[in-house]
């Protein structure tokens, strides 16, 4: 497994308000990488080398309220479309037709910018998200601690997810340095961000349907034991649109980190294969 710490050749920047990491020429096509619920930009990090390296421009970012982006104070407007908005503010600052990959909570985001905007965009890329609401275990410990956040803040809640986590059967631990990352990072993050993308993520609907009818060629990847939205779920979503299934072997729900030489393969044949030179 590689480390979000790990960032290679990427800098630090901003795109659209988004604090964010670049790697690659600036006139080459445009990648833009969003992640998911109370992850960020640095769920990414193994695999901006490797896509830049391929000639692409990789862009990953902070949604409003993650980490180091700064967000409102509304829980609202962290539903999906207002944050599929955002999504398309940036898309707009890095090209006419971008490449569009979303992360767990952030591929409903990516999907609900496509459907919003199907012309701004060369391909989206579904990594480790479901046709809708996240169900199960996962969903079941936001709802048993999203009632905590008024009462015990953004510390409280963390406290208690990473106490939940630990007692799972088969939990390991991350080392000192990405622990003290994970700490630090959810701390950062908005109260009114976690409490609107939990709401989000547990009330999305099936849009499926309408991301088909964009005609925007779709990639759907996700690691073979993925415990959010199980890995058949993909399958069918996949052949729902008519798009490629890609599972990545050694991967759970966080493939970049987890595999990132397959999952940045992966992106790269499909990438390429559309063949499409997008200027920036």
């Amino acid at each position: 497994m590689s480390s979000p710490l790990e960032a290679g050749g990427a800098r630090r920047d901003t795109v659209a308000g988004m604090a964010a990491l670049r790697c690659g020429d600036a006139g080459a096509a445009p990648v833009l990488l969003v992640p998911g619920y109370t992850g960020s930009k640095e769920d990414f990090a193994p695999v901006l080398d490797p896509i830049a390296a391929a000639g692409f421009r990789a862009v990953a970012v902070d949604l409003p309220g993650q980490f180091e982006s700064a967000g409102p104070d509304d829980p609202g407007e962290y539903a999906v479309d207002r944050l599929g908005q955002r999504v398309l503010r940036a898309a707009a600052a890095l090209g006419p037709r971008v490449h569009l990959l979303g992360h767990s909570f952030g591929g409903l985001v990516a999907r609900a910018a496509v459907i919003a905007a199907a012309e701004r965009f060369a391909s989206l890329v579904l990594l480790d998200s479901g046709p809708s609401a996240l169900a199960g275990a996962r969903a079941e410990r936001i709802r048993l601690l999203a009632p905590l956040l008024p009462h015990l803040g953004v510390a409280g809640v963390y406290a208690a997810a990473a106490a939940a986590e630990a007692a799972e059967p088969g939990y390991v631990a991350p080392g000192p340095e990405l622990a003290a990352f994970y700490e630090r990072r959810f701390l950062a993050g908005a109260a009114a961000m976690l409490a609107g993308m939990s709401a989000a993520l547990l009330s999305e609907p099936d849009r499926v349907g309408e991301l088909a009818a964009t005609g925007v060629p779709v990639l759907v990847a996700f690691g073979s034991a993925d415990d959010a939205w199980a890995p058949e779920v993909q399958r069918r979503t996949a052949s729902r649109l008519g798009a490629q299934a890609v599972e990545i072997p050694g991967a759970a729900h966080s493939p970049a980190v987890e595999n990132p030489a397959a999952t940045a393969a992966a992106l790269i044949r499909f990438f390429t294969m559309l063949g499409t030179l997008v200027q920036g």
